[in-house]
């Protein structure tokens, strides 16, 4: 059965739009999503289901938030597939000169209009370093992610589709849980 891992964006910030994990989890259950597991309170979420198109599972899912949860939240899905090649084509990973703890991926729902990419290429912050793959942003911050221009606001309106980032360390530790969840 395929795995899939679902980022949601903006959930339990500064008691902002509250989802207790463990209601989450019992929410994709009633989905039948099976071997459903969360990480961290951001709103991570790895299960499998059938084959399925990733748009389908992305609307479900927000019906079924809205619903339980009376609040509407953007959210990326992304099949076990997609998250691994996501991380075998960081640029920035295993460059010596380059930190990890300063690495950060921002997913995309949609493939970006190339003259939405233009709008970014020659952006320039600070120490700020991106590259853009595909669905995937990826970002190198040396002066930390919230001294950062590439927010997801910020991407969101030049790219103009749904953004969500998570840190490096977050990113590599979804796709081990969606690894082991693969192999059983």
């Amino acid at each position: 059965m395929p795995t899939y891992i679902s980022i949601l964006r903006g959930i339990n910030v500064s008691g902002y739009k509250t989802i207790r994990m463990d209601a989450l989890k019992k929410m994709y259950e009633s989905l039948d999503f099976k071997a459903v597991q969360t990480y961290i309170q951001s709103g991570n979420v790895i299960f499998q289901y059938k084959a399925t198109e990733i748009e389908k599972l992305e609307k479900r899912i927000a019906k079924k938030i809205s619903e339980q949860f009376s609040f509407e939240v953007p959210l990326i899905v992304k099949s076990f597939e997609e998250l691994n090649e996501i991380i075998m084509k960081n640029p920035f990973a295993g460059d010596p000169s380059k930190d990890e703890a300063y690495l950060h991926v921002t997913f995309l729902s949609a493939l970006p209009e190339k003259k939405h990419v233009e709008k970014i290429l020659d952006v320039k912050y600070n120490r700020d370093e991106f590259a853009i793959f595909d669905k995937a942003i990826y970002l190198y911050c040396p002066d930390g992610y919230g001294n950062s221009k590439f927010t997801n606001t910020f991407l969101e309106g030049k790219l103009k589709v749904v953004a969500t980032t998570r840190n490096w360390k977050t990113t590599k530790e979804l796709l081990s849980m969606a690894e082991k969840l693969q192999a059983k």
